[in-house]
């Protein structure tokens, strides 16, 4: 394994990396003239902010399969791009929680006691006591807009001073807001009521400006405004305009729509206080991201262990390890029905029996329609970008549950192609084998592993002794036969039932023996089918 680290992270991040024998550990710089040339090679990619991961970058990198960003931010990476290219993004939400947190409280008492504006007189030498009246926080009323991790974190400081504190969390449940002894209020509310309004929500199509013109007006005259979290949330201009009018008393940012900040009227406003994006730079905190980022990485490459991705469905250790076996029954499934079904899918449907019912599913879709996929494409599909392109393919992705304890964990895979369709079950043997367990409905038990034929026939008798004369004298080893019948025993029918048989051989069946196979009076299909 070749990992790129591009950008400083913490040393023992680093160390942890080259602790794992035969793997190469490269420390560049994020200059493209420098990153490219080691790009080609690489399986993994370790960033901060500086290095923009394009859609151009990931065309010189062929073989990477992960890119960590060592904190939360991902604006610098394209996720459509890597989506497409089947890389995985991960980010480490949470590692600078608390130093932003104690940035926002900082600035908050910064700007109740003009605290900035007093030390910049003072070093002019100037003594100017009753200009720097400031106001206690004691009793003054809180407003977050979001209650994630670093919301949580400033409610947990901000209760030593004794400030009432609400919120604004469409996402957050009561319990979790009656716990923190936060009262959750409607937005307007939240505007109405606030001394000092904290953002802690990420940029979004509906977050972006949302502290613009209309929300400003709603405020109460005075209010104070900290911004720790992202600049696209605040309608710069507006801000500027309720500031000189007075309406809103102050503000302190630490980010901005446009970074570096030049040239902007509030550098010349005494009622802000501006930092420059260091909330979540303290040594401690780029210390935890750099190992997070690091460990993830590595449990990744190792253990194929999702954690904190951005571009597909993450799992903890333990629910990966649960449902990994059946990952490995999903793709099979998928690689199956692929190779059996007639025409080109225009629908994957997959439903989950059992326990799996219950559990997070998203990567196991995700490995059906890798094994649905592959054997279509040139450009192979994985994990992280199945997905995308079944959807650029007009396959529509459905999913059901049946939860039953009293039934076998198992998944369904039906593949519609037109007005036919085709379908596949499989189950998880002593807790690793994937075996299948029916074929179009009807029960027929095989391992899914190594080289199979798939055949379909009328329920005539002679048919099973004509398939394995046919394969014996061809040389070809029957490892096991696996028979099932439709309709059976069903009284007035005239015409006979259908089965299927699904043929476990040693090694890969030629073509002319498919086609002799086919030749059996009886037999209507004869697919082989190919499982790595």
């Amino acid at each position: 394994m070749k990992i790129v680290v591009a950008e400083r992270v913490s040393r023992r991040a680093v160390d942890l990396l080259k602790a794992e024998e035969q793997w190469q550990i490269i420390e560049t710089e994020p200059a493209r003239d420098k990153l490219i040339p080691e790009l080609k090679d690489a399986d993994a990619l370790i960033i901060r902010s500086a290095v923009q991961v394009d859609s151009d970058l990931l065309e010189h990198a062929p073989h990477l399969q992960v890119i960590g960003r060592a904190g939360i931010g991902v604006d610098n990476v394209d996720i459509e791009a890597a989506t497409k290219k089947g890389v995985m993004v991960m980010n480490t939400p949470g590692g600078n929680a608390v130093s932003v947190a104690e940035h926002t409280l900082a600035l908050t008492l910064a700007l109740a006691r003009s605290i900035p504006q007093a030390n910049e007189s003072m070093h002019a030498g100037r003594w100017e006591k009753k200009l720097f009246e400031g106001r206690e926080l004691r009793g003054k009323v809180l407003g977050l807009i979001g209650l994630g991790r670093i919301g949580v974190e400033v409610v947990k400081r901000a209760r030593a001073f004794e400030v009432e504190i609400i919120a604004y969390d469409p996402y957050v449940p009561p319990l979790v807001a009656r716990d923190l002894s936060v009262g959750m209020v409607s937005l307007e509310e939240l505007y109405k009521r606030a001394d000092y309004i904290t953002l802690h929500s990420p940029a979004t199509p509906e977050t972006t400006h949302m502290i613009g013109c209309a929300a400003l007006q709603q405020m109460k005259k005075g209010v104070r405004i900290i911004n720790c979290a992202r600049g696209e949330l605040i309608d710069q201009p507006a801000l500027i305009e309720a500031i000189q009018s007075g309406h809103v008393a102050g503000a302190a940012l630490d980010v901005f729509e446009n970074e570096p900040l030049r040239n902007s009227p509030l550098q010349s406003l005494p009622q802000v206080i501006l930092t420059p994006h260091i909330a979540g730079s303290t040594a401690e905190a780029q210390e935890i991201v750099g190992i997070r980022i690091a460990e993830q990485v590595r449990e990744y490459l190792k253990s194929s262990v999702i954690q904190n991705a951005v571009n597909v469905p993450s799992l903890s250790a333990e629910e990966y390890a649960a449902l990994q076996p059946y990952l490995q029954l999903g793709e099979r499934l998928g690689l199956f029905l692929a190779q059996v079904a007639p025409g080109a899918a225009s629908a994957v449907h997959i439903r989950y029996t059992g326990k799996l019912a219950q559990m997070n599913t998203n990567l196991l879709r995700n490995s059906v329609l890798k094994g649905v996929l592959n054997p279509i494409l040139a450009e192979k599909a994985n994990l992280v970008n199945a997905v995308a392109i079944a959807q650029e393919r007009g396959i529509r992705i459905e999913e059901a549950r049946k939860v039953n304890s009293r039934v076998a964990d198992s998944v369904r895979v039906t593949i519609r192609s037109g007005e036919q369709e085709s379908s596949v079950e499989g189950t998880v043997l002593h807790g690793s084998k994937p075996r299948l367990v029916a074929l179009d409905r009807i029960r027929v038990e095989c391992p899914l592993e190594g080289n199979l034929v798939v055949l379909r026939n009328l329920d005539v008798p002679g048919v099973i002794g004509r398939i394995g004369t046919i394969l014996g004298e061809r040389g070809i080893n029957i490892a096991d036969f696996s028979l099932g019948r439709e309709n059976n025993g069903r009284r007035g029918v005239k015409k006979p039932p259908g089965a299927v048989a699904v043929v476990h051989v040693d090694e890969p069946v030629p073509e002319a023996v498919l086609k002799e196979l086919g030749g059996i009076p009886a037999m209507t299909s004869v697919r082989a089918v190919k499982l790595e």
